[in-house]
């Protein structure tokens, strides 16, 4: 297959870029599978199983086409580099030891697809297959791969599909991966191609992107569990000042730090929405008492109000006293005038 028609088939088909919580592929299900999604959770449970199936099988649909006709070599981990548009937020620590054990006791069945590096001569740049990269290096023997003349655009663009088929790129991933795109000079035609999405998703991917502080970003993590809604709802909360600030001191607390990935997005959603207390008004207070310190007097007031509390031995007794001589001191109070500054 020749350069010119390398990714001519592959950027055909669309795949779901969105990523939302509630939003679906739209395809219409086989009758098998109508049944299974009405039976609740056993439903979900066989409708998510038929999805991860579906999607490997793109995925490995979509390698064979990028790799068909080349031959297969076998290189030195150490003379290829990463790809030049990072797509990852971290990696599972256990699904990597997984992938090791699984080429241990098996071998690489699938080979992973490099270019000639652009810039080094004689050294490699990977366009997929990162995480085969690594575990050829834990296990310290050559990688099966694929050796291809691409330009940094059909890069990025199989880089991005072959992610994308995998569903192994959460929506967070997928929104720093178009960022980093449109950073690196690449327009939203590239953006749209590598993730197979459309115009609308694209921009909603980048709203995110460009709303949540990359330092925040990084600090949560994949949060593989969570699509465009959670991410959105966080987003427009960082869009104030007042809420980005808090977030950048949320992420440095242990309850943060200690959580996964999932839990520090969900912890820091929570936090910066929960409502504030308001602010309690000042209350101005005097205080009275006799020389001999037989009764002290608090007097509060706030607004238009005015509340007094008696305390120490007599406090009670001379509360008591004026309770039941109001009326005497309130006609002390008027013929004094008093009452006329009030107007």
């Amino acid at each position: 297959m020749s350069r010119k028609n390398l990714l001519s088939s592959i950027t055909e088909r669309k795949l779901t870029g969105g990523n939302s919580e509630t939003s679906s592929t739209g395809d219409k299900l086989s009758p098998a599978m109508e049944r299974n999604r009405s039976r609740g959770a056993f439903g979900a449970i066989t409708k998510s199983i038929d999805d991860l199936a579906e999607r490997a099988d793109a995925a490995k649909q979509l390698e064979a086409r990028l790799l068909e006709g080349a031959a297969v070599v076998e290189l030195e981990p150490g003379l290829i580099d990463v790809s030049f548009i990072d797509d990852r937020l971290g990696d599972d620590p256990n699904a990597f030891s997984e992938l090791v054990d699984a080429i241990k006791e098996r071998g690489q069945d699938t080979p992973i697809l490099v270019r000639p590096h652009p810039d080094r001569a004689g050294r490699f740049m990977v366009v997929f297959g990162h995480r085969r990269l690594r575990a050829a290096k834990a296990l310290a023997r050559p990688v099966r791969a694929v050796v291809k003349d691409l330009s940094n655009r059909e890069h990025v663009i199989a880089q991005g599909q072959e992610n994308s088929a995998r569903a192994n790129l959460s929506f967070i991933e997928k929104a720093m991966f178009a960022k980093n795109l449109i950073a690196s000079g690449y327009d939203r035609e590239v953006v749209m191609a590598s993730l197979s999405i459309d115009k609308t998703n694209t921009s909603k991917l980048l709203s995110v992107a460009n709303d949540i502080p990359e330092g925040i970003v990084r600090a949560i993590g994949a949060a593989p569990n969570y699509g465009r809604d959670t991410w959105y709802k966080l987003a427009q909360l960082l869009r104030e000042d007042v809420h980005r600030a808090l977030a950048f001191e949320l992420i440095e607390r242990g309850e943060f730090l200690e959580s996964d990935s999932n839990q520090k997005l969900a912890f820091l959603l929570s936090s910066v929405a929960a409502p504030k207390p308001k602010p309690r008004k000042a209350v101005s207070a005097r205080q009275w008492s006799p020389s001999d310190q037989s009764v002290r007097v608090t007097a509060r007031a706030k607004g238009k109000t005015l509340s007094m509390e008696f305390a120490s031995p007599n406090g009670k007794a001379f509360g008591e006293w004026i309770s039941n001589n109001l009326e005497g001191l309130y006609e002390t109070f008027r013929q004094s005038g008093s009452d006329k500054k009030g107007d």
